[in-house]
């Protein structure tokens, strides 16, 4: 959003990976790029210096892994296709629900490209749920122009979204309602696990004649009992009897599943089951809107693709990024080599300091005079002061030694 012209993803994969510049060399430019300075006095944005500097202080095993966990994740911009389709958009988000006309956002993906795209759709919704939930003023029906309907069908094959596990709870406080196809529970189980809160969250469950015994019997158990009354007759007396001579009747009140498994897998086609929190189930006929005049009249044609504008195109809204370019500026660079620099302090070398942080004097040791090791210290008794200086004499003597049984063509340490 700062230093560089291109700002997409697209841009930030080739950047990490440019065959011209090592990674270590990628993480030093951004630490001297002026993002909020001025001409002449140019400022690192502090969140670019920290984070540079962090990776810059990792090993370089370290700093490869965190690389190509990182490239992982952006391989899929490196598509000529998906880069420009990310490169611009003429809508935003705020749209969906503010604009002054109602919008639309149809993600199609082909069966063939779900595992490959799914990244990018995820990082779609979850910009739409994050963005539209963060703030919420009183009533949504009166606060913004339009509710949003969020459709997913084959939601599960999206993988498991955290934070729209979590978010189906309050979105509705927001004007976002969510409406999720799935095949089976098997498919919701395996995305999000056995003990996931995504059923909890919906208040209206539709189901259908299903082939998977498991999603059969969680449907039956959640139908519910149903009371029935059953006769039996006893009938007393000999066979060969004109008549018997006693009959007895009797009624029993059991409890048996609403539908049973069995009964939910041989749904015709044309039946749904409708669950609706705080009221009974509901048995109805499914409505084909393509066989219902209501609701063909009402079918609008598919939208056609063209280059450029489009009469219901939302107005476009200025932005603090466009056109804003950064340079790398040598001053910062002379700064950080300043900052570089061997520094002993603690037994390390003192690294660049965050911006925000303030600047501390760093308080460098000195050299020991040479005469002062052969002096006894302080604190030491007469013997113990005695042996020290004859252990650094013999040191010195054994070097002295060496030297001369070598001569002076193999000096050890020559200028002894």
């Amino acid at each position: 959003l700062y230093a560089e012209e291109d700002k997409t993803l697209a841009r930030v994969a080739t950047f990490l990976s440019d065959p011209q510049r090592s990674f270590a060399a990628t993480l030093q430019r951004m630490t001297t790029t002026n993002h909020l300075g001025t001409g002449h006095n140019p400022q690192v944005h502090p969140v670019v210096a920290s984070a540079a500097r962090e990776l810059l202080n990792k090993s370089e095993n370290e700093r490869s892994g965190v690389l190509s966990t990182a490239m992982s994740f952006l391989g899929l911009y490196r598509d000529p296709t998906v880069a420009a389709a990310t490169s611009s958009c003429d809508w935003r988000i705020a749209d969906l629900v503010d604009g002054e006309r109602p919008l639309s956002l149809y993600l199609v993906v082909p069966p063939s490209d779900i595992s490959r795209t799914k990244p990018l759709v995820r990082l779609i919704l979850n910009q739409i749920g994050r963005r539209l939930t963060e703030r919420l003023e009183g009533d949504p029906k009166k606060s913004r122009k339009h509710q949003l309907l969020m459709m997913l069908d084959e939601f599960p094959a999206l993988g498991r979204l955290d934070f729209f596990e979590t978010a189906l709870a309050f979105m509705a406080g927001y004007g976002i309602r969510s409406y999720l196809i799935a095949q089976s529970l098997n498919q919701v189980s395996k995305a999000y696990g056995e003990n996931n809160a995504i059923l909890d969250n919906c208040h209206v469950r539709i189901a259908f004649s299903s082939n998977d015994e498991r999603t059969a019997k969680r449907i039956s158990d959640a139908l519910g009992t149903a009371t029935e009354l059953r006769s039996m007759r006893n009938y007393a007396g000999h066979r060969l009897a004109p008549w018997l001579s006693h009959v007895m009747v009797s009624r029993q009140e059991t409890a048996r599943p609403l539908l049973t498994p069995g009964e939910v897998m041989q749904l015709p086609p044309s039946d749904e089951l409708v669950l609706v929190s705080g009221l009974p189930p509901i048995r109805a006929k499914k409505l084909r809107y393509y066989q219902d005049q209501n609701f063909t009249d009402r079918v609008l044609p598919a939208p056609v693709l063209r280059d450029g504008p489009y009469a219901d195109c939302p107005a476009s809204r200025p932005d603090g990024w466009t056109g804003q370019v950064c340079s790398v500026d040598s001053r910062l660079a002379a700064d950080d080599e300043s900052a570089d620099a061997p520094v002993e302090d603690e037994g390390g070398v003192q690294q660049q300091r965050h911006p925000s942080l303030p600047v501390e004097d760093v308080v460098v040791s000195q050299e020991p005079d040479q005469a002062d090791l052969l002096k006894p210290a302080d604190d030491d008794s007469e013997a113990l002061a005695d042996k020290r200086v004859m252990d650094r004499i013999s040191t010195a003597a054994r070097a002295y030694g060496i030297n001369e049984g070598r001569g002076d063509d193999k000096d050890v340490i020559p200028g002894f």
